[in-house]
């Protein structure tokens, strides 16, 4: 836990993120986990990925734009990357996040640049997915899901295993038989809505799991299991199994980057993989947020900086 908020502390300092930024693509390290900058980059990945049987989901990183103009820009880039998915005749969809169109602005801004990204998917038979923000977002998230799903019928939504109300969020859900990502949560919430320890966290993903899988036999769930946790995505496959549910009733997801021996044994067992294939020029929050995950991620980043760091300073002076 210290060396997580120590990381979270590294990303609110500029200095460290725009070096993290000015290199990561050039050494390489960053696109451990990051496609690249450009859609067309994004889109090589994907397509490598799909040629090994695994599905992807295209995710633009950025958070929180600050005018209409910026959200409306946003909601073109997603269509843009619907519609190239689709022209390449890859098998995926696109993950967007609210606070990109608009959220922080004008709820009602946000919910029609998500209804047309979803309208224009739907017209081209794909689907799209919602990616759950922080908890002060977790309401209107919640509004703008239901809205667009009722309407359109292809919106999926995550949702975090390590807030208190995602079971009841879940009950609430339940009559719009959407597709539900889960995963454990990746940011900093206070004791009073969210568990800390990670037993804790542990032991709700895998009851918040079987309630998903039994909704899958019933018609009432398409569950997504987003984890890199060996220890859930077998407690995933064993409740599938005794449930006898059909492969296509569910999926994992994993990111782009993270656990491929984990990817591998999951696609080999025949169950559906989805790969959360990020990608843009605001990727170094996002590949702040990895490194605290997994904090001997760390080592691939440091090990860069001071190689370059070495380098810069054996050059001759201009």
């Amino acid at each position: 836990m210290l060396i997580r908020n120590f990381i979270f502390w590294l990303s609110t300092k500029r200095g460290v993120t725009d070096r993290i930024a000015r290199h990561g693509m050039k050494n390489g390290f960053a696109r451990r986990f990051v496609a690249g900058e450009s859609l067309e980059e994004a889109l090589t990945a994907s397509q490598e990925l799909c040629s090994q049987g695994r599905n992807v989901s295209l995710n633009h990183l950025g958070e929180n734009v600050t005018s209409e103009a910026a959200a409306r820009e946003v909601r073109a880039s997603y269509i843009r990357m619907v519609e190239e998915l689709h022209a390449k005749n890859l098998t995926g969809n696109i993950s967007i996040k609210l606070t990109q169109l608009g959220l922080d602005i004008n709820k009602d801004l946000c919910r029609s640049t998500a209804r047309e990204i979803a309208a224009r998917a739907a017209a081209l038979g794909r689907t799209i997915e919602m990616d759950m923000e922080g908890s002060v977002y977790t309401d209107a998230t919640l509004d703008i899901f239901e809205s667009v799903q009722q309407e359109l019928g292809n919106c999926g939504l995550a949702v975090q295993a390590y807030l208190f109300r995602t079971e009841k969020d879940l009950h609430r859900l339940a009559p719009i038989k959407p597709k539900i990502r889960l995963v454990k949560g990746a940011y900093r919430e206070s004791p009073k809505i969210a568990l800390q320890k990670k037993s804790d966290v542990d032991a709700n993903y895998q009851k918040l799991t079987t309630l998903l899988l039994e909704g899958a036999a019933q018609g009432t769930f398409l569950p997504a299991i987003a984890s890199h946790d060996w220890n859930m995505v077998a407690h995933a496959q064993a409740e599938a199994a005794r449930l006898k549910l059909d492969k296509s009733r569910y999926e994992f997801q994993m990111i782009y980057g993270i656990r491929r021996d984990l990817q591998e044994q999951v696609h080999s067992a025949g169950d559906t993989l989805q790969v959360y294939v990020p990608f843009g020029t605001d990727w170094c929050p996002y590949f702040m947020r990895r490194l605290s995950e997994r904090p001997a991620n760390c080592w691939f980043v440091l090990r860069s900086l001071m190689a370059e760091s070495g380098s810069a300073s054996r050059q001759p002076a201009a």
